[in-house]
């Protein structure tokens, strides 16, 4: 039996507010899902979020009785800029003693002698007063910041430009990354270098900045303005490094960075490690500022390269990026 209009419309209808009904469910059921399954990433990274904490805290215990490092800072007629920077590293919970490269003509002041030593006084750790030295150097040269100093307390150095400060938490950062890695360089200042082949079909190198590594995502070298690495390597640049690579960097003041990464490259066989963090360069007046600039380091790296006999500097894309403090990485 048919039935009437009426009532077949009243049957659809019916059909039409199930299927409503069940799309609806199945809508709020898939949401239900989504919102648990959100709920459980979110515990998850929590969780994981808080062992990396755990962890990295027992990596820090663990190597507690293990000396700090020495900040090597070099300095050059810039007593504010120089005050500035010990102030703020002498707040680092790791940080051993001070030695400054001093080149300058005439002796450190009486006044900045005090004022250096009551910003270490304020701020020793744990009873241990943190040791202030001016390495005095009777001529000016850049080979002045890594010569060999028999009177370091630790086995690893900070190497620093009296104008680059850097936060204590990814100064001590990388001095973790330096412990996993002793005989490498590890620092904040990357730079590359890439093959170009000359008119003459011989190889010839060019000296890559900031914006190469950006663009390219590669890097070969860190720059000693800002860099862990091991004592030893200063007796070899002051005792084994060719004589005529220390009179050029002498000579057109420029270079010593490259030269250390090329030592350190030829030591070991490895790249650099580049810890990614905020750099405030709180001067203005450095080599790099000057014109020409990039050329001058592209002429350092072929010179080098000669001098070497071959290129040692190894390109990686490796970089470390403190997790802690970063959403997407």
């Amino acid at each position: 039996m048919r039935g009437s209009p009426v009532s077949r419309r009243a049957v659809q209808r019916f059909r039409q507010l199930a299927l409503s009904s069940v799309g609806s469910v199945k809508i709020k059921i898939l949401l239900g899902f989504c919102i648990v399954f959100a709920l459980i990433l979110l515990a998850s990274r929590a969780s994981s979020f808080s062992q990396w904490k755990d962890r990295h805290s027992f990596v820090v215990r663990d190597n507690v009785h293990r000396k700090g490092y020495t900040l090597l800072i070099n300095t050059w007629k810039r007593n504010d800029l120089l005050k500035k920077s010990i102030s703020h590293y002498a707040e680092c919970p790791r940080l051993d003693s001070v030695h400054i490269v001093w080149s300058e003509p005439d002796p450190p002041s009486e006044s900045l002698s005090k004022y250096l030593e009551r910003v270490i006084h304020k701020n020793r750790k744990n009873g241990h007063e943190i040791e202030v030295m001016f390495d005095i150097n009777k001529e000016d040269s850049l080979n002045n910041r890594f010569k060999e100093n028999k009177d370091l307390k630790t086995d690893v150095v900070f190497s620093i430009d009296d104008d680059v400060i850097l936060p204590c938490s990814s100064v001590e950062l990388a001095f973790s990354i330096w412990l996993s890695a002793p005989d490498t360089m590890v620092g904040f200042v990357p730079r590359m270098h890439w093959l170009q082949k000359s008119k003459d079909n011989k190889d010839h190198y060019v000296y890559g900045g900031w914006w190469s590594v950006w663009w390219m995502g590669t890097y070969s070298m860190v720059l000693s303005k800002a860099a862990f690495f091991h004592k030893k390597y200063l007796s070899m640049y002051t005792n084994e490094m060719s004589a005529s690579i220390k009179e050029y960097v002498a000579g057109n003041r420029n270079c010593e960075d490259i030269a250390m990464s090329f030592l350190v490259a030829n030591a070991t066989g490895a790249p650099p490690i580049w810890v990614k963090a905020k750099i405030y360069e709180i001067g203005s007046t450095g080599i790099s500022s000057l014109g020409g600039h990039s050329e001058k380091r592209t002429e350092c790296v072929n010179r080098f390269v000669a001098e070497f006999g071959r290129m040692p500097l190894v390109s990686t894309s490796m970089k470390v990026v403190d997790s802690r403090n970063t959403w997407f990485w």
